[in-house]
């Protein structure tokens, strides 16, 4: 009755069916990965976020860069702003609208600097026009925001280019920056969250993390292939009890067929 497993017309089922299912096991522990791999990221940032200010010092120095695990720690940081190394980032939309970070030097009192990141402004009037950037503070300036790390264009997605116009970068990459400065440069940078004094124009903030769901979507991806696991057993057993039904469903015809036939 099961002979017909071993046509060649099953066996390329069994085939088929054998390779798929370690691939979905596959995909499955990989999506599982996937999303371990984002809630530990989304509640590392998370608990960042909601941790309590702490000196800018006891996290980042000039020459050392800021450790992933202290990604969006809030900070504080005290210095006078020095708007004659400015800089314009590009390629930066936000609410949807093109436009760029503005970066300014903080510089501290030991004679370092941060760079702060003081938010984002609107694309000029046209692709030559310099956009609107609101000064910054001037003297004595005490700064609280978010720590990050120097972009890179693996980290970023975007591919750094020379010949920019003056005053303007595609990443925010403190090393690179602070080769062009009179001072030294702590290795990453401060996303602005709040300054005093308060200026009375200022770039329109960036706005905090989205964390997201903490990679649930890669949960459930991984639930579906695991799935599809179930669909293609099921599947390859139902076609062979169907097969197996219509050849029992054939032998009554086939019996007085072969019982009428004249003996050799």
């Amino acid at each position: 009755m099961y002979r017909f497993l071993l046509t060649p017309r099953w066996l390329a089922l069994h085939v088929v069916v054998l390779l798929v299912i370690p691939a979905f096991v596959f995909l499955g522990r990989w999506q599982f990965g996937r999303f371990e791999e984002r809630s530990a990221n989304s509640d590392r940032v998370t608990a960042n976020i909601e941790a309590a200010p702490v000196p800018l010092e006891s996290l980042a120095a000039p020459g050392r860069q800021v450790r992933e695990d202290d990604r969006f720690r809030t900070v504080t940081v005290a210095g006078t702003y020095d708007p004659a190394h400015a800089l314009l980032v590009r390629r930066r939309p936000q609410n949807g609208l093109p436009g760029f970070y503005v970066l300014t030097p903080l510089v501290t009192g030991d004679g370092a600097a941060v760079i702060v990141n003081r938010g984002w402004v609107p694309v000029g009037a046209t692709a030559d026009t310099a956009p609107e950037v609101p000064p910054p503070p001037t003297g004595q300036v005490n700064v609280t925001g978010r720590l990050r790390p120097t972009e890179t264009e693996e980290s970023s997605g975007l591919r750094d280019r020379p010949g920019l116009p003056a005053g303007q970068v595609l990443l925010i990459d403190a090393g690179k920056i602070g080769q062009g400065l009179p001072y030294q440069v702590v290795g990453g940078y401060v996303e602005l969250t709040g300054q005093r004094p308060q200026p009375q124009a200022a770039p329109e903030p960036v706005p905090q993390p989205d964390v997201g769901a903490g990679g649930g979507l890669n949960l459930a991806y991984g639930i579906q292939w695991w799935l599809f696991i179930a669909i293609a057993i099921g599947g390859w057993i139902m076609l062979i009890r169907r097969e197996v039904a219509e050849r029992r469903e054939q032998e009554p015809a086939r019996a007085p067929e072969e019982a009428g036939s004249p003996a050799n």
